[in-house]
């Protein structure tokens, strides 16, 4: 099968409309791994130029939530080690994706919704964040709200 139609296939719209997903193909040999995170040419899931890249570590248990982007800022996230329960809002209802660096998927979240994730592993998690929009210090595209501990 042609190498782009393999990608094509794995893209899946997931409870919300812009909320994507896409399995990322672990190559590996003798001396390790290699994992293409995002490509500009999967325009099945790639809707918006990257602008900014930002790695967050986090303890286990720790919570990154509730936020959201309201001028049109896109979050491309690849969870690269340990395990995490991306979280997202609309109105009263939650969804929640299960994502682990050992099996990586990137998922788009459109900043519209409320998002953030948890660290539901026993060892520190690694996620990546691909941005369309720079991160503005003066003036954040960013809202905030406090989280339940139950999420």
């Amino acid at each position: 099968m042609e190498e782009s139609l393999l990608y094509q296939s794995q893209t899946q719209q997931l409870f919300l409309k812009g909320v994507l997903s896409r399995h990322l193909k672990v190559n590996i040999d003798e001396r390790g791994s290699l994992t293409e995170l995002l490509r500009k040419d999967w325009k099945d899931i790639v809707k918006e130029p990257i602008r900014q890249i930002i790695v967050s570590k986090s303890k286990p248990g720790v919570v990154r939530a509730w936020h959201r982007h309201t001028r049109g800022q896109v979050d491309y996230m690849v969870v690269v080690k340990g395990t995490v329960d991306i979280w997202l809002k609309k109105g009263s209802q939650t969804y929640k994706i299960r994502v682990w660096g050992k099996h990586p998927k990137l998922v788009r979240i459109p900043g519209k919704y409320w998002h953030g994730y948890q660290n539901v592993g026993d060892e520190e998690c690694i996620v990546l964040y691909f941005i369309n929009k720079l991160y503005d210090y003066e003036n954040p595209d960013e809202e905030r709200m406090p989280y339940k501990e139950e999420m």
